[in-house]
């Protein structure tokens, strides 16, 4: 019988970490004051949201494990460095979905294009997530299709590293490709969802991407976050009301 071990580090699907990319962070975006008076309100909010949301989908993190187990060996549970609030770095979670010790070339390569302007085809909600990604395995897509992958980040909000509402954190070699006003997009803490992923639109530029995670920073409020977290469902449980 193999043995399954219950955590791989990003070299270990894939995604080899470097010292990290250097930061200099443009902040001529005026910082939302609301957002600044909110953050004792907003980490309340995460963390009491996220603890709940671990404790009603215990079941479903049970068998999306015994899922991932099953499909291929390797670890459960996949490791990554990511980039996060003022370009500090952390340890980002979720449910392995590649097969184990692949190369990561195709995905720097997808990356620096999506960034500099190109648009993805195929690829539902343009994001970094290759569409048709040779190194995923069967369950993986599901996994990846459902957002199931995703749970573990809910970990990374009880422990403060991310918001349930926020930009999309990068790879570390991604903010490489970034332009310096992209860099905008890091001055917050980062979210599992967030206004782009609920926008409606089937396809986006990168840029426009950033340009929502920028509206998001100028125009933030609790309310908000309630509004892009209650449009997240029906766009994860049944694609609508989103990307």
């Amino acid at each position: 019988m193999k043995k399954t071990s219950v955590i791989a580090d990003s070299a270990g699907e894939g995604y080899r970490g470097r010292s990290g990319p250097s930061l200099t962070l443009v902040s001529n975006v005026p910082m939302n004051e609301a957002y600044n008076s909110g953050a004792a309100a907003k980490r309340l909010f995460d963390l009491v949201t996220a603890c709940i949301a671990v404790l009603l989908l215990l079941p479903v993190f049970l068998i999306v494990a015994l899922a991932v187990a099953i499909s291929s060996p390797g670890p459960l549970i996949f490791t990554q460095r990511r980039v996060g609030e003022n370009g500090n770095t952390f340890k980002f979670y979720k449910f392995r979905t590649m097969y184990f010790r692949n190369d990561d070339s195709i995905h720097r390569a997808y990356s620096e294009r999506l960034i500099n302007g190109w648009v993805a085809q195929g690829n539902s909600d343009n994001s970094f997530k290759m569409a048709n990604d040779p190194r995923v395995t069967p369950v993986g897509r599901f996994l990846r299709k459902s957002s199931l992958d995703e749970l573990p980040q809910l970990f990374n909000v009880i422990m403060g590293h991310m918001s349930m509402v926020g930009p999309r954190p990068p790879i570390e070699y991604e903010v490489e490709y970034y332009q310096e006003w992209h860099k905008q997009r890091l001055l917050i803490k980062p979210g599992i969802t967030g206004l782009w992923q609920v926008s409606g639109r089937s396809s986006v530029p990168f840029d426009e991407m950033v340009m929502l995670d920028i509206h998001y920073l100028e125009h933030w409020s609790l309310l908000l976050d309630i509004k892009i977290l209650l449009r997240t469902i029906p766009v994860v449980l049944f694609g609508v009301g989103g990307v």
